[in-house]
C-alpha cells in the first residue's frame, strides 16, 4: 500500500478535530489499522499482514463500508470484529430478507459511527 503525505496530513487533521474516519473497503480499513498513531509525515509504502479478528482494538478506524461477504469468509469475520457479531448477524438477516446481492459485485452497506449524521 501507499499513504501520501497528504493523506497522513488529512488523516492527522481528522483525528486532531475528532472528525471520523470512515475506511471504504476491507483493505482500506487493514492499512489504516496497520499505521499505528494518524500523523503527518513522508509517504509511506509498505505492505500489511494485518488479519484483524474479535478483540482487535480499532484505533484509526470509526466507520465501514463495503460489501456483503460470503459466510466463512475472513472479510466476514473481520466485518464481525468491527460491528459486533450479533449486530452483523442483524444486518446480514436483514439482507438476506430484502433479496440483497452479495460478494463483489452486490450491494454495500455502510457501518457508521454512532454520532454520525
Amino acid at each position: 500500500y501507499t499513504v501520501s503525505r497528504e493523506s497522513r496530513l488529512a488523516l492527522s487533521q481528522a483525528r486532531a478535530n475528532r472528525r471520523p474516519i470512515i475506511a471504504v473497503g476491507t483493505t482500506s480499513l487493514r492499512v489504516l489499522e496497520s499505521l499505528g498513531p494518524l500523523q503527518e509525515g513522508a509517504t509511506i509504502e509498505s505492505e500489511t499482514d494485518v488479519t484483524i479478528l474479535p478483540g482487535h482494538d480499532f484505533t484509526n478506524v470509526d466507520g465501514l463500508i463495503t460489501n456483503f461477504h460470503l459466510p466463512r469468509s475472513s472479510l466476514l469475520v473481520l466485518v464481525s470484529a468491527f460491528h459486533g457479531r450479533e449486530n452483523t448477524l442483524s444486518l446480514y438477516q436483514q439482507a438476506i430478507e430484502s433479496s440483497f446481492r452479495f460478494y463483489s459485485y452486490g450491494d454495500c452497506m455502510a457501518i457508521l459511527p454512532a454520532n454520525s449524521k
